[in-house]
């Protein structure tokens, strides 16, 4: 199958069950919410070193924030609940409740939820308030500035991570092109993040590896410098630059969704091929076929 002169591999993406929560971070400007969110995001490409993935699923206008304030919506994966509780006290604590001006909402309705400003509260050392409107408690934290309010408890839900697309092209400056095109129609998708350093990721790695204390490891059949000293490399004649665009999604539609934008707009002149990422259908629940989204 071809889009243009771009061939689309027949593979698959393997994703695999997370947990997710939706951090809705306002603030008096929009700068100080993006700044909160900003750091709050920070270090979060992917749980093989960072305990959680993150990123800032869009910006909100006043009207559709609890306080009526600009605010940021924050996409926050990590492999079960527990930790996805710490990730959240530990960054709620550390990068909203420090910043300027700003409060922090749970954005996820859910029978199963994870406290987060009930745990922020000690913060106060016996001066917080518990404030509740209508069924929901919030937290009123004193700090130099007035107060940090923070829900009690942040709704968290199944969630896909690991979705992606690989996109393989001459040079580095028609595949970053196509990569960027990707990325912009991906982020249009609502409930999907893209935590890599601007969506991106050159360092695709494999489960493995010959260093018994690594977990993962470079993903050698995609590297163009070692096409020659390998007979399995999946790398043709004339593929320079490889690049992988990782999804994480609140569900598998909306990972789909993501996938298939992105296969659209990376298929640019001086795009050879669009690939994806598997380990065999060994780890991951779920196979997203690249042909069958186009098919759809």
């Amino acid at each position: 199958m071809k889009i243009k002169s771009t061939h689309i591999d027949d593979t698959f993406a393997e994703a695999f069950k997370m947990w997710a929560a939706r951090i809705v971070i306002t603030a008096e400007t929009k700068q100080w919410a993006m700044a909160a969110a900003t750091s709050m995001t920070g270090f979060a490409t992917s749980v093989i070193g960072c305990k959680c993935e993150a990123g800032i699923e869009a910006e909100l206008v006043a009207e559709d924030t609890p306080d009526r304030r600009p605010g940021v919506s924050v996409l926050l994966f990590a492999m079960d609940v527990n930790g996805l509780g710490k990730r959240l006290v530990e960054r709620v604590g550390q990068c909203v409740m420090t910043c300027p001006t700003t409060a922090c909402y749970s954005g996820l309705e859910s029978d199963e939820t994870v406290v987060v400003g009930g745990q922020l509260r000690y913060f106060g050392d016996g001066f917080q308030i518990s404030k509740k409107l209508r069924d929901n408690r919030l937290w009123r934290i004193p700090v130099m500035d007035g107060e940090f309010l923070v829900d009690e408890r942040f709704g968290v839900q199944e969630a896909v991570g690991g979705g992606n697309i690989i996109i393989l092209g001459k040079d580095s400056k028609s595949t970053l092109r196509a990569a960027n095109a990707a990325t912009k129609e991906m982020r249009k998708i609502e409930g999907v993040i893209l935590p890599f350093p601007d969506g991106v990721v050159r360092s695709g790695s494999k489960v493995g590896s010959r260093y018994k204390s690594l977990m993962a490891s470079t993903n050698e059949k995609f590297c163009p410098t070692l096409r020659g000293l390998q007979d399995d490399s999946l790398l043709d004649e004339g593929i320079n630059c490889v690049l992988e665009i990782v999804i994480d999604g609140l569900d598998e539609s909306s990972v789909e969704q993501a996938m298939k934008a992105g296969i659209y707009a990376a298929a640019k002149p001086g795009i050879r091929r669009i690939s994806a990422g598997n380990y065999g259908g060994n780890l991951g629940q779920f196979k997203i076929n690249l042909q069958d989204l186009l098919d759809s």
